[in-house]
């Protein structure tokens, strides 16, 4: 018989130990009892799972649902008894069911000592929810690592959300909790009900690895099958390499575009995976992008964060559809030539009742001590990255996203964040490291390992980090002291040339240094030139309205330093809506304004923008050597006072040479001589001042130029071109 202790803890779903009192178990005298706990069950009888032959009837323990009986050992046989339950319920229904309690654990060995050890590359293919088959019965096997919990039950749709039905398996090596549930399939919601070691049951928890979520503000984890594994591909591999060309198209995917109507506050209905797959795929590729860059899809509670404190790290957002229709949208993707990079953010989480904070009743994901585990910029918490466990689960994530959705690389947000203990806060707001430093060790080893886990088991993959502070090697490997990113955003290009293209061009001559600076550095790390969402919102105004003087001026402006961007050394990022000069703010509530196409001087920037890309992608001397100066050779950098600046980009074949040559002053230079390093022809193949994008129409005549014997520049040969006012022109080099 039951004790009455342990009865009262069945019944209160607090038992620590479910498994020593739940399912078969003999007594003292060499009987057998069956015990179950089945919450507004009137009558339990046990058959025969084989031949469904009555076994026994249970006696009801308390009215609460708790039955038991003993059972002939004889008639159930040798081995693991293999039973089912009729249980005839209080509304007079009748089922037969599997008892949970019956089943063998879930975690094997190797899976236990690697998740102990944090080095299982892959806990998600055994924590979470899966679907599996045990010992003939499909069902779902969750697990949960809640070390600290008392008790943990799964709760759900399949059992009315009531904790006394299913409480989990504690596996005392590694800190997890476990079941299978039979019957438990497909499209099931479900969380965890925690109870702490001082008894309170905490807010009901999403699944940490929960592979989909409801669609907020709805908060349950959803039962799926996981994305089959996705082989390394060689032709990815060659078009994601560092020798190749990279212009990205950054987009929010719920305000690319939307379908009009009264859905999200009169904003209109998001898209789904199959409408982006036949809008964004298509329309990306014929503007010659190489990669489509999502900023986060990871579930999120709330829009305004735009993915950036996301929850379910192993969930894509259910805003666009299921799991498997983000895995066909990256197929497509790839069928159309486009490589896909996701934002990802390992960085902080946001506090929300049901997400990571406080998980088991302590402070498991973050740090303890807000002075490192509360982000104030954010009102978020910061990641425990000393704890293996953690690290871990971080690291398989990045993996997940590679192997199992097939994404081509991750661009991890925040990484300064990450790397300075002091980062945003004031004296006495931080904790120093272990040697008193400011440089937080565990984010730096963390970084390290999520590098080379992705270099040793994707190679195909990239990894890029948004980074703003000159903390040295990001883009070197780890072996040489670096952090093993493959690119690094280069913020300080950034900051300074929109600073300089923001001024009057009257005034630019006096602040040449801003537009040539970048180059003193440029081939210190693996540079992505970025124009991303962050300079777009917040009152900085968009790429169109941050340029000086009248409407024609602005575009013109716009057009120049894009070309100018296209010549600098390193990879393009372009955020949706700059390639055709969206005039507001971005704003994540509402779609695009497309319509500003059917104006010629906003589509004049897209044609040059899509002309631009298809010239980049076919001359290997603008993207070959983006990361070493023999890729790249001053004409002139210190024309400040016609605020012209000149160079040439070298590809790895010696027939290889682009001159690029930026005007940022309103005034033509008719008959303008330039020094080039070779005789011969140098042809036309960029004017952002074409008539056709919206210029006037300046160029040299025949568009081209051929050399005269004249040293120029410190070249020993020059050209004569006239150069159009407000623009860059690209002269490729012919023998």
């Amino acid at each position: 018989m039951l004790l009455d202790r342990d009865a009262e803890l069945i019944l209160t779903a607090s038992h620590g130990d479910p498994f020593s009192v739940l399912g078969v178990h003999p007594e003292a005298d060499g009987a057998l009892w069956l015990r179950a706990m089945l919450p507004h069950a009137a009558q339990v009888a046990v058959l025969d799972a084989t031949t469904g032959e009555l076994l026994a009837s249970l006696q009801q323990r308390h009215p609460d649902g708790l039955f038991e009986g003993p059972l002939d050992a004889a008639r159930l046989g040798a081995g693991r008894p293999n039973y089912r339950l009729q249980v005839r319920w209080s509304d007079g229904n009748s089922t037969i069911v599997d008892d949970a309690y019956r089943f063998p654990p879930v975690l094997g060995e190797m899976d236990i000592w690697l998740m102990g050890e944090g080095s299982h590359l892959r806990p998600y293919e055994v924590l979470g929810a899966t679907q599996r088959v045990m010992e003939g019965v499909a069902g779902t096997s969750f697990a949960v690592w809640a070390p600290n919990a008392a008790q943990v039950s799964v709760i759900g749709d399949f059992n009315g959300w009531d904790g006394r039905h299913h409480p989990m398996r504690l596996r005392q090596e590694c800190g997890v909790w476990e079941i299978f549930l039979p019957a438990v399939g497909h499209g099931a919601c479900y969380k965890y009900q925690i109870r702490a070691r001082d008894g309170q049951v905490l807010p009901l928890k999403a699944d940490p690895y929960a592979m989909q979520s409801e669609l907020r503000p709805a908060t349950a984890s959803v039962v799926t099958r996981m994305p089959s594994l996705a082989p390394p591909s060689e032709q990815r591999q060659r078009a994601n390499a560092l020798d190749a060309p990279m212009s990205i198209y950054e987009v929010h995917l719920g305000s690319w575009r939307r379908e009009p109507g009264e859905a999200n506050n009169g904003h209109g209905r998001f898209l789904d995976w199959e409408e982006l797959g036949n809008t964004l795929v298509p329309y990306a590729a014929d503007m010659g992008f190489t990669h489509l860059e999502l900023m986060p899809v990871t579930e999120h509670p709330f829009d305004g964060s735009w993915g950036y404190q996301p929850i379910g790290m192993y969930s894509p957002t259910s805003r666009f559809g299921d799991a498997p229709g983000f895995r066909r949208f990256v197929d497509r993707c790839h069928e159309a030539g486009l490589g896909v990079l996701l934002d990802w953010v390992p960085a902080h989480f946001p506090t929300d009742q049901h997400g990571l904070g406080y998980f088991d009743g302590t402070h498991l994901y973050e740090y303890a001590d807000p002075r490192e585990g509360f982000h104030q910029d954010w009102n978020t918490l910061i990641y425990n990255l000393g704890r293996t466990e953690v690290s871990n689960f971080l690291v398989a994530n990045g993996l997940y996203w590679l192997e199992r959705y097939n994404v081509d690389g991750l661009r991890v947000d925040a990484v300064a964040s990450m790397l300075y203990r002091d980062y945003s806060r004031k004296a006495g707001e931080w904790i120093p490291n272990q040697h008193g430093g400011r440089e937080n060790l565990e984010a730096i080893a963390f970084l390290r390992r999520m590098n080379e886990v992705v270099g040793g088991e994707r190679p195909q993959a990239v990894t890029a980090a948004e980074e703003s502070t000159s903390f040295p090697g990001v883009s070197r490997p780890t072996y040489a002291g670096g952090l093993g990113f493959h690119y690094k955003w280069n913020m300080g290009w950034m900051h300074d040339t929109l600073q300089y293209i923001a001024r009057d061009p009257i005034h630019r001559r006096h602040h040449h240094n801003e537009i040539t600076f970048s180059l003193v550095y440029a081939f210190s790390e693996n540079f992505v030139l970025p124009i991303s969402h962050d300079e777009v919102v917040h009152g900085k105004g968009s790429m169109l309205t941050k340029m000086p003087g009248d409407r024609w001026q602005k575009f013109a402006n716009l057009r120049a330093y894009y070309g100018f961007m296209f010549g600098h050394p390193g990879k393009k990022l372009l955020f949706m809506g700059c390639e055709f000069a969206q005039e507001r703010e971005w704003n994540h509530d509402q779609s695009l304004d497309w319509h500003l196409l059917q104006d010629p001087m906003h589509d004049g920037v897209r044609k040059m923008l899509r002309d631009m890309n298809t010239f980049y992608r076919a001359t290997p001397a603008l993207y070959q050597r983006d990361f070493g100066g023999e890729g790249f050779e001053w004409i002139s950098h210190d024309d400040a006072d016609n605020s012209v600046l000149s160079f040439v980009r070298h590809g790895a074949d010696a027939n290889a040479l682009v001159v690029v040559v930026c005007n940022f002053t309103p005034v033509v230079h008719k008959g303008y001589r330039l020094g080039v390093p070779r005789p011969g022809e140098y042809r036309e193949r960029i004017n952002t001042d074409s008539a056709h994008y919206g210029g006037s129409g300046v160029g040299t005549p025949l568009g081209a130029a051929s050399t005269d014997d004249l040293p120029w520049n410190g070249k020993p040969h020059s050209i004569v071109i006239d150069l159009p006012p407000l623009a860059t022109v690209m002269l490729e080099w012919k023998l």
